[in-house]
C-alpha cells in the first residue's frame, strides 16, 4: 500500500466503476479512457480507494462483466491496485457518517460510504459515474470521469 506524498487537496478518490471500466472489454472506448485516467492518477500518485472499492472491484470483474476475469487474474489486479493507491481504512464512524448521508442527502448506502470515506479523509474529489456530475456535497465534489467536460489535468 502506497501513501501519497501529495497533500489532501491534491488527492482524488476512485470509485470501483472507474476501475472496473478498465477491464470491461465490451466498451473499448470507455475501457481505453478509464485506463488513461487510471494511469495519469497512478503516475501523479494522488489516487485514493477504500476497502469497499476494492471489494466491489473484485466482485464486479469476476462476476458481472460480460467477459469476467478469472479469480486468479482478478487477485493479481487487486494486488496491483493495492500498490497503486492509498487505501483509507473503514471505520464505525465512516458507517455512521454514511448512514447520516442516506438520510440527509438521500444517497443509497453504498454510495454514501464512498462519500463518507472521501469526506472523512479530506479527499475533495470523487471520480464516479454513480453521482450527478459536478455535484458538491459538504466539500466533496463528484466528477464523472467520462463526462465531456471532465478535465483530469485540474487535479494532476
Amino acid at each position: 500500500m502506497k501513501t501519497s506524498t501529495s497533500g489532501a487537496s491534491h488527492r482524488v478518490f476512485l470509485d470501483s466503476n472507474l476501475l472496473v471500466c478498465a477491464y470491461d472489454r465490451s466498451e473499448p472506448q470507455k475501457q481505453a479512457h478509464a485506463r488513461t485516467v487510471i494511469q495519469a492518477l497512478a503516475c501523479a500518485r494522488i489516487g485514493v480507494v477504500s476497502p469497499q472499492v476494492l471489494a466491489e472491484f473484485f466482485v464486479t470483474v469476476t462476476r458481472k462483466l460480460k467477459e469476467p476475469l478469472f479469480p486468479e487474474d482478478a487477485i493479481e489486479q487487486l494486488a496491483c491496485h493495492l500498490q497503486l493507491w492509498r487505501v483509507v481504512e473503514s471505520s464505525g464512524l465512516m458507517v455512521l457518517e454514511a448512514a447520516n448521508a442516506v438520510r440527509k442527502h438521500r444517497l443509497n448506502f453504498w454510495d454514501a460510504q464512498i462519500w463518507a470515506a472521501a469526506r472523512l479523509n479530506k479527499v475533495p474529489i470523487v471520480l464516479s459515474e454513480d453521482f450527478s456530475h459536478d455535484t458538491v456535497l459538504e466539500g466533496v465534489r463528484f466528477v464523472n470521469p467520462f463526462a465531456a467536460d471532465c478535465r483530469l489535468e485540474r487535479w494532476l
